[in-house]
């Protein structure tokens, strides 16, 4: 099978699914978020030449876990990330978590790591709104930002509005808002790169 990276004409998807499981884990304070239906409905060209780069953003320190910590198996760093690079083209659909049905940001992950946890011991339901997985992950300094990891954004004036999947060499996969497609984006383009707030960590530290 070949995986394709760019951003093709859109074509039938893979009907890999899996059964929808229940909402579980409390909301992140204030920010609660179904999907990412506000998110951007563009692609965005690379920042220009000789503008800072992402990791310099000026943030506040990202929030530790409000839940116990997820820490799934760090051996299922490469499948998250080639899961969701097979599902890229697929549409958005607010509220979506499957290849049949489309994703929306968070359904996309929930989506990615519901097979990744597969066989683990896991002791509670894994998050599904951006919210939830933030305040059931730890954050990761831009420096030991692994494969795998997850990126979140500020695109609606929440912290955690958006969310991808960190692929490698700044790039990550997400499902961004209504009328595209799961695809592959730049951390240092002109629309994400300020709007980057950190990134955070699912899997147990090796």
């Amino acid at each position: 099978m070949t995986v394709h990276l760019a951003t093709p004409p859109q074509h039938p998807y893979p009907h890999t699914t899996i059964a929808r499981r229940p909402l579980a884990l409390g909301f992140f304070g204030a920010l609660v978020l179904a999907g990412c239906g506000s998110s951007p409905t563009r692609r965005s060209g690379d920042a220009a030449s000789g503008a800072a780069p992402w990791q310099t953003r000026a943030s506040r320190m990202p929030p530790p876990a409000t839940q116990p910590p997820l820490e799934l198996d760090p051996r299922g760093r490469e499948e998250a990330v080639a899961l969701a690079t097979l599902v890229i083209n697929t549409p958005y659909t607010y509220g979506g978590n499957t290849p049949h049905g489309g994703f929306d940001c968070s359904g996309l992950v929930y989506y990615v790591f519901s097979h990744v946890a597969q066989g683990s011991a896991m002791p509670r339901r894994l998050p599904r709104s951006t919210a939830e997985w933030a305040a059931a992950t730890e954050p990761v300094d831009d420096d030991a930002l692994q494969r795998g990891d997850l990126v979140f954004f500020n695109t609606t004036g929440a912290l955690f509005s958006h969310m991808g999947i960190y692929v490698g060499q700044a790039q990550f996969v997400h499902a961004p808002s209504s009328g595209g497609t799961v695809r592959r984006d730049s951390l240092e383009s002109s629309y994400f790169r300020p709007r980057y707030v950190g990134a955070r960590r699912a899997f147990a530290t090796a």
